[in-house]
């Protein structure tokens, strides 16, 4: 219905820990849910988080389709509301942790680029707006975008993940040519 302002890092409100979700199927939460898209597609992100938009709820949404503008060489992610979620790092095909490194950005963090690590395949649960449970696992891009988003529910801002500072920095210099931030919020 609205496409609502995003807020920047900095911002004491990006720092909090989100509540959970207490009812569900509401005219409001749908009505959160429907900012949270309306203001995901009208700044080309694949995710964002109700803390990034000032409401301290556990909801993300996350997506993209066919091709998105953000991460053009990205596979597309369902369009997924994922409400009062609870990520589980899970063991590669070989065994053992798997770790993955790729490049970020956020919508609350314009402009700026880094390499961030995190565990290459998860598994997500929660539920959806009506309260049904969301139950999947997933790696690369798709695992990426959704421990990226659900951080912003702990108050975690990619940076703070950054181990390799020469690896941070302007989207501009890393991806010339790419318009605004090439990681979304994720």
């Amino acid at each position: 219905m609205a496409v609502r302002k995003i807020l920047k890092m900095g911002d004491p409100r990006l720092l909090r820990v989100a509540q959970p979700v207490t009812q569900f199927d509401t005219d409001a939460l749908h009505l959160l849910i429907t900012d949270l898209l309306d203001t995901m597609a009208a700044a080309n992100g694949a995710g964002l988080a109700a803390p990034q938009i000032g409401v301290d709820l556990q909801v993300v949404i996350f997506g993209t389709g066919a091709v998105s503008p953000r991460y053009p060489d990205a596979p597309p992610i369902p369009r997924t509301v994922l409400v009062n979620p609870v990520i589980t790092p899970l063991a590669g095909p070989e065994g053992g942790m798997e770790e993955a490194e790729d490049w970020e950005g956020c919508l609350s963090v314009p402009g700026l680029r880094a390499v961030v690590p995190r565990p290459a395949r998860v598994r997500y649960t929660g539920f959806d707006q009506y309260g049904d449970p969301v139950d999947r696992t997933v790696d690369g891009f798709h695992a990426r975008v959704v421990q990226h988003e659900c951080d912003h529910l702990v108050g975690t801002l990619y940076p703070m993940r950054v181990r390799d500072f020469t690896r941070f920095g302007y989207t501009e210099i890393f991806f010339p040519g790419l318009d605004g931030p090439v990681e979304d919020d994720n």
